[in-house]
């Protein structure tokens, strides 16, 4: 887990990277995997800003004004400030969020209303740009206050670990927030990889109560994804998890591991197939 600091010195924040497959977050029955060790270049990196207008908790938010500029056009010149994109689309199936969106100067790319989070409104606008990129960076609209390093952060993460196919990043949580479910949290291991995500208090002690001097993780709104695994998360059935989270990144985790117990003779030649695949000597 890589820690940075904001370029305005308002908080520390800390990258996390998820695996496909191999490590602590597994991409979940897709036949799709990252060869180990990838040396292929992933240089082109393009944001996108998903954006629809029609929201159940709060309808027309992108537009709503903030100090006199819509909240998307906050978010957008943000984006714009990142060094490590060298492109930023804002995504929607809105006319009147791409009319605005047009206005303020942004490349906008009209999306189908049948997606179903931002994850696929970013897969669908990707697919409809001219040049290929590598690395895609979705960006939550409603961050009109999101730090460009915390972009250059998940890039150069990703673009450093090339055995992993997504990251985010997560901040300190402040424990007044700890209930809120609308602030998702975040456990991660040792090495930096994200365990689970939930809008409950994890972990959770035995007390019920917010510990005031554990470091809770909050999940920030902005993820980081290889190109071509981007292309096949639409095809990843929803999990259990994701559904009962309302959290569309529980898609791409599964937090089961694969046991590599040696219980019966077979199970040998089943370890050491799992072993010269990963290079274990």
């Amino acid at each position: 887990m890589t820690e940075s600091a904001s370029g305005s010195g308002q908080y520390k924040f800390w990258i996390l990277r998820g695996l496909l497959a191999g490590a602590a977050v597994a991409a979940a029955t897709v036949g799709f995997r990252l060869v180990t060790r990838s040396n292929r270049a992933r240089n082109r990196v393009v944001g996108i800003i998903p954006a629809r207008f029609r929201s159940t908790r709060f309808q027309g938010k992108p537009l709503v004004e903030i100090l006199g500029k819509p909240m998307i056009q906050r978010t957008w010149e943000r984006a714009m400030l990142a060094a490590t994109l060298d492109k930023v689309v804002i995504a929607t199936d809105d006319e009147k969020i791409a009319e605005c969106c047009l206005g303020f100067g942004a490349d906008v790319v009209m999306t189908p209303e049948s997606c179903r989070n931002g994850t696929e409104r970013c897969n669908e606008a990707l697919r409809k740009l001219k040049k290929k990129y590598d690395i895609v960076v979705n960006i939550q609209g409603d961050e009109p206050l999101i730090e460009p390093e915390i972009i250059d952060g998940v890039v150069k993460s990703l673009q450093g670990a090339p055995d992993a196919v997504f990251s985010t990043a997560v901040t300190s949580l402040n424990p007044e927030d700890a209930l809120d479910p609308n602030r998702v949290k975040c456990v991660v291991d040792k090495h930096g990889y994200a365990i689970y995500f939930s809008r409950g208090l994890i972990p959770f002690n035995k007390t019920g109560k917010v510990n005031p001097n554990f470091p809770y993780h909050l999940h920030l709104g902005i993820q980081s994804y290889d190109a071509k695994f981007l292309g096949i998360y639409p095809h990843l059935d929803p999990t259990p998890l994701q559904l009962e989270e309302d959290l569309e990144q529980l898609k791409v985790i599964k937090v089961d591991h694969e046991a590599h117990g040696v219980d019966v003779p077979s199970d040998v030649a089943k370890i050491e197939a799992f072993m010269r695949e990963r290079n274990i000597p």
